[in-house]
């Protein structure tokens, strides 16, 4: 269970680097810088593009971390640009599928304590995948698809699922 819904976390933040692909032709054919998109949000409370992209990341390799017995790693927030976008995004994802599916035995009663939990609080591995992990992950995602849809970048349903592995009928 947890491999399969960690990787399907992670095809969704994967999907992320195809709309980037999108988000340069859509600034280059309407003749502005793509750094405007990095930082545009839908609401002036929001956090930006970049932090979106961010937060779906840490939520991804932590509960890779956790969920495998092992610490995440540490990963600086200071990306600026769509490169250093993708380049967050790529070391997710090398670091989330260099956890094997083994490694994944007992997480069901893995404790995973969280920075703003009440005191003496925690979450065992079920209710962090089901309750943190899989839910921050996909609102992440689709804040960082409606920043970009909605300044105009020609994304929609099927970008947002990415690749579908069709098999004959």
């Amino acid at each position: 269970m947890y491999y399969l819904a960690i990787a399907q976390c992670t095809q969704a933040v994967k999907n992320i680097e195809a709309w980037l692909n999108k988000a340069e032709e859509h600034a280059a054919a309407k003749n502005f810088d793509v750094g405007v998109l990095m930082t545009g949000r839908l609401a002036p409370d929001m956090k930006p593009f970049i932090y979106q992209v961010q937060s779906a990341c840490d939520y991804l390799k932590a509960a890779a971390a956790w969920l495998s017995g092992q610490q995440p790693p540490k990963h600086e927030d200071t990306e600026q640009t769509i490169d250093e976008v993708r380049a967050r995004i790529r070391k997710t994802v090398a670091f989330v599928e260099s956890v094997a599916e083994a490694q994944y035995a007992g997480a069901a009663e893995r404790r995973v304590s969280l920075s703003f939990a009440p005191a003496g609080k925690v979450l065992v591995g079920p209710d962090y995948l089901l309750q943190m992990t899989i839910p921050n992950v996909y609102f992440h995602v689709a804040m960082a698809f409606a920043v970009l849809r909605h300044n105009g970048v020609d994304v929609g349903k099927m970008d947002f699922l990415g690749p579908i592995n069709w098999v004959d009928a």
